[in-house]
């Protein structure tokens, strides 16, 4: 059970919360100045929300500056090739993600005039916009009263109720007490100051206690032990499969790649040849009969299983994809760029 706030500390807590924000929000390229009249355009806010699910803000950074360069507004992102959508998005993990966001892109401008809806429910009704993004967005870009509750988000609230429930399963309760300590004054500036709350200060390991405006109210804090919320349950074991990812090349500096199935792991993506991958023996049928070369293997973790994939390099034709080394090493998922960096490396020995 968390510890209850009255409301006379809750208006206490946001007005220093708020007061920190104003001091210390970090500076961010989709995000305006806290207390400033210019919202933001709700096309950054969600290309941000959506590239964050997954990945860090430094990560994410130079990966929205070049889609905001390349392409500036939804309409822009909705006229987008796949192909090209995809492969801006590779190393970003998560590729379903980046078909649900063309797909919404294309909504927001044949079914919106290219404005998105200004509310959560009108939000919500767009492909791919989940419960999370859609109070993202009508928070920060259009300053509706959501309840934005990101992981830094839970953590803040873990600790300030001393939740001794473990997440998963504590999520629910989490999301009941933030929404808490929401009202209409700056929603926006309020769901953005508790993210950065837990990102600079009330951090995972090492919370900087002493530095938060809000210790003051922390029911975690005064167990002497902040950084034990939120509790976690044991994890199971990520299980490991193995595979071959075949680096077959044509003499003239090409390099055969494949477009996987549109559902799926790396759903639509260009990849490698490769077969299956499973715990059980090697699925090892080249997908051309050449001199395979056995060029070793790299290692890869996905979110619910790690992978060795054993790299083998030759020389020969089929009907594949053919495209420059260089260009392939652009567009190819994470794991695939790993396995080409490592046959091409062989080759050359």
């Amino acid at each position: 059970m968390a510890r209850a706030m009255l409301p006379a500390d809750t208006a206490a807590l946001r007005a220093a919360l708020l007061n920190w924000y104003d001091a210390h929000a970090r500076s961010l390229p989709w995000r305006s100045p806290p207390g400033s009249e210019r919202r933001t355009d709700p096309y950054r806010v969600w290309l941000s929300e959506v590239m964050l699910q997954q990945t860090t803000v430094p990560h994410a950074t130079p990966y929205f500056e070049r889609f905001t360069t390349r392409w500036p507004t939804v309409i822009d992102l909705a006229n987008a090739e796949d192909s090209d959508l995809m492969a801006a998005w590779a190393g970003l993990g998560y590729y379903a993600r980046a078909r649900n966001l063309l797909a919404c892109a294309r909504a927001v401008a044949r079914d919106h005039g290219g404005v998105f809806p200004d509310t959560e429910a009108g939000l919500l009704a767009l492909p791919g916009v989940g419960a999370y993004t859609a109070a993202a967005v009508a928070a920060i870009a259009f300053d509706r009263p959501a309840n934005v509750v990101d992981g830094n988000v839970e953590r803040v609230v873990a600790r300030l109720f001393a939740v001794e429930t473990p997440v998963p399963a504590a999520r629910p309760e989490l999301k009941r007490l933030a929404a808490t300590l929401v009202t209409d004054d700056r929603p926006g500036d309020w769901a953005q100051a508790l993210m950065d709350l837990g990102s600079s200060v009330c951090r995972p390991k090492s919370p900087l206690c002493l530095m938060c405006p809000v210790s003051g109210w922390c029911a975690g804090r005064a167990t002497g032990a902040p950084e034990r919320y939120p509790l976690k349950a044991a994890k199971a074991a990520r299980p490991h499969r193995q595979g071959i990812a075949w680096v077959l090349r044509d003499g003239q500096g090409r390099v055969a790649l494949v477009r996987r199935p549109d559902k799926g792991l790396l759903g639509g993506m260009v990849c490698l040849p490769t077969g299956d991958w499973s715990t059980g023996p090697l699925d090892d049928r080249p997908p051309v009969a050449a001199d395979w070369i056995d060029a070793g293997a790299v290692e890869h973790v996905f979110t619910h299983f790690s992978l060795t994939l054993s790299v083998r390099v030759a020389e020969g034709q089929g009907d594949h994809l053919w495209t420059s080394e260089a260009e392939a090493l652009a567009a190819l998922p994470t794991v695939f760029r790993k396995a080409l960096e490592r046959g091409l490396a062989m080759s050359r020995v």
